[in-house]
């Protein structure tokens, strides 16, 4: 096989189709479209959700629930996540995104309880689950509140 033999694999290129050009390429004349109606005209058709003056899904389901403007997203950390850090070491949350352990900070960091922690560690973060205080505390580590 040659530089200038090389071609794309058969039926993975698809040529466009072009309308409204001409009565050969089989979509001349109205495109398409077939003939008058809203759908033919130019800007034509109906909106998102709209049923033919039905009252549209949307509206016939209950709604539900509120999104609370004011909550609080935390980078959640499980306790098995901060092995990887040497024996006293200070994990602050500007660390554990140094070290990837979350990508973005959010609202503040919380450390879980997930997982088992065998590291002597001073944690500082915005919240901990008392599972994660009091597993971190028993490793001989520390927390503190930022």
């Amino acid at each position: 096989m040659k530089l200038h033999e090389l071609q794309p694999a058969p039926g993975s290129r698809k040529e466009r189709n072009r309308v409204g050009r001409g009565i050969g390429s089989g979509n001349g004349k109205t495109s398409g479209r077939g003939q008058k109606g809203q759908k033919a005209r130019s800007g034509g058709g109906v909106r998102i959700g709209f049923e033919g003056g039905q009252t549209p899904l949307f509206r016939r389901l209950p709604k539900r629930g509120f999104t609370n403007i004011s909550r609080k997203e935390y980078a959640i950390v499980n306790l098995d996540a901060l092995n990887r850090f040497e024996d006293g070491t200070e994990v602050t949350p500007e660390l554990l995104l140094e070290t990837g352990v979350v990508s973005k900070l959010k609202a503040g960091v919380k450390i879980l309880g997930n997982g088992q922690i065998e590291k002597k560690l001073t944690v500082k973060a915005h919240k901990f689950s008392s599972a994660a205080k009091e597993a971190i505390e028993a490793a001989g580590g520390k927390t503190e509140v930022i």
